[in-house]
């Protein structure tokens, strides 16, 4: 064998060496469990008031509800609005229950911590199954005013690192970003607002207003209070909203 074939032949076996070492680094795709509470436990609650239902606010260490519907427990899990759970069997919004639940050490179970914990907690307990879509529903889009936004950034995260107050006439929220602002005028208005601001950042908003329901009030409407106390605006449009549809749920959970 001459040199040159040689020289071919083991720059060739080094390139077979380096082709399989580089397919030896590829690290297969694990498939990491899913975050879950360390102790949880529900109980049926049919004596309870609905209306003096309460959860604590994230953040604290554990998640604690009482007197709540299952609707209430998938709102806070999946991070949507009643009007977005399709497919609810009739007593989604009627029987109540009472959680308590902490997740591993070292968890403060904040919004983003506590929500696939009690996504699993409730498929494991309540067996449900479901399935997300995108429908175009009538909306709103949340958008600058003319003359721009006029927004308070945040004063502070200090605990609790956010705030939401939201009753007929006022809008009170702490810490919040644009998304924050438009999921809850959507609760107020039951109708879906999608941010369309690109305005980064957190902010403290105090926003008062004339409830539908006092047509009497000196306050101007809601839309009016946003446009001159914020300087947003709300137009109508069709907006894309996800929606959670159930396809099975049991309305007694499994024993703890």
């Amino acid at each position: 064998m001459t040199s040159s074939r040689l020289s071919r032949t083991v720059n060739f076996a080094v390139c077979l060496c380096v082709s399989a070492g580089c397919v030896a680094q590829v690290p297969a795709k694990v498939e990491l469990p899913a975050p879950a509470f360390d102790v949880a436990t529900i109980r049926a609650n049919p004596t309870a008031d609905p209306n003096n239902g309460y959860w604590s606010l994230p953040g604290i260490g554990s998640f604690k509800a009482n007197g709540v519907s299952l609707a209430v427990l998938i709102r806070l899990a999946y991070g949507i609005d009643d009007k977005q759970i399709l497919n609810r069997p009739a007593w989604l919004n009627t029987n109540l229950y009472d959680v308590l639940a902490k997740p591993e050490e070292g968890i403060s179970l904040t919004r983003p911590e506590l929500r696939p914990r009690l996504q699993l907690l409730l498929q494991q307990r309540f067996h449900l199954v479901a399935h997300r879509e995108t429908h175009d529903m009538p909306g709103f889009a949340l958008i600058e005013a003319k003359r721009g936004a006029k927004l308070q950034p945040t004063k502070g995260a200090k605990f609790p690192n956010y705030h939401v107050e939201l009753h007929a006439g006022r809008i009170n929220l702490r810490n919040s970003s644009l998304d924050d602002i438009a999921a809850s005028i959507t609760s107020v208005i039951s109708r879906p607002v999608l941010n369309q601001t690109k305005i980064q950042g957190s902010y403290d908003i105090d926003v008062t207003y004339a409830p539908d329901e006092n047509p009497d009030s000196n306050l101007p409407s809601l839309f009016t209070a946003l446009e001159e106390t914020l300087g947003l605006r709300l137009t109508p449009q069709k907006v894309p909203v996800e929606v959670l549809v159930i396809d099975s749920v049991d309305p007694t959970p499994t024993p703890n």
